[in-house]
């Protein structure tokens, strides 16, 4: 195992599962101190018991202050932006307009607040990769309005890395949009959403999908973003495959 970031600090967003989990102990086994955020307090503790270079803030995302509080506290030269709300499964006419809308509130909101912050108070060297998704690109009927959130956290990210370029500041900022996989609790629901959707079960619909991105494939394409230097893209699409970037 290498330890290319020893010595780095580190902050995930919604660390306390899926995705950030599996993001947080990838930064961890190479070397960083992370800082996890996340609402689960039990869920980050157990991590914190899992590795010593972990620890957990219970704290919403999401929130305006959090992102000033955290960065001014902790100085992370690697910024992760994963913390998302499960969005509903149903099509369009079984939503109303606040469940459609929750990735906006929560998502959109989430990588709005910490690019302002990170552009405000720029890190040397740092580099800040926000998850997107592959709905961004695809759609997701099932969603509601998860795929344009999905979308416009891309687009805060590319907004974010040229207004660093234009202000010669030293921050990174890069996107990944992993594909729908049942791996996590919010993939299994619309993995089984979309299978029924389509009258096959979940093996059947996995089978036509091909090969399933794992966690840990998306710790490890996070830790290859933070230590790849020469990194010419601001986004990538991220399938059990790898990644590929996206113009």
């Amino acid at each position: 195992m290498t330890r290319e970031l020893t010595g780095a600090t580190a902050l995930v967003t919604g660390a306390s599962r899926g995705f950030g989990r599996a993001i947080s102990m990838a930064l961890v086994d190479a070397g960083a101190r992370v800082v996890g955020v996340a609402h689960d307090r039990a869920a980050l503790q157990e991590l914190e018991r899992l590795r010593d270079g972990f620890v957990g803030v219970a704290a919403d995302a999401a929130d305006p202050a959090v992102a000033g509080w955290l960065l001014d506290e902790h100085h992370p030269t690697i910024i992760v932006l994963n913390a998302g709300a499960n969005p509903l499964a149903r099509p369009l006419q079984h939503h109303t307009w606040q469940t459609f809308s929750r990735n906006w509130e929560v998502d959109v909101a989430q990588a709005f607040h910490w690019a302002r912050e990170i552009l405000l108070r720029p890190v040397p060297d740092a580099t800040v990769v926000t998850l997107s998704s592959g709905a961004a690109v695809q759609g997701s009927p099932l969603s509601g309005g998860y795929a344009g959130a999905k979308a416009t956290v891309r687009f805060i990210s590319t907004y974010a890395a040229s207004e660093a370029q234009r202000d010669g500041l030293p921050v990174r900022f890069v996107a990944l949009l992993p594909q729908l996989t049942p791996a996590t609790a919010l993939g299994a629901r619309a993995v089984a959403a979309y299978a029924g959707r389509q009258g096959v079960d979940v093996e059947a619909f996995l089978t036509a999908r091909g090969p399933v991105l794992s966690p840990e494939q998306v710790g490890a394409a996070v830790l290859a973003l933070v230590t790849d230097r020469g990194l010419d893209h601001d986004a990538s699409m991220l399938t059990a495959a790898g990644r590929a970037p996206l113009q």
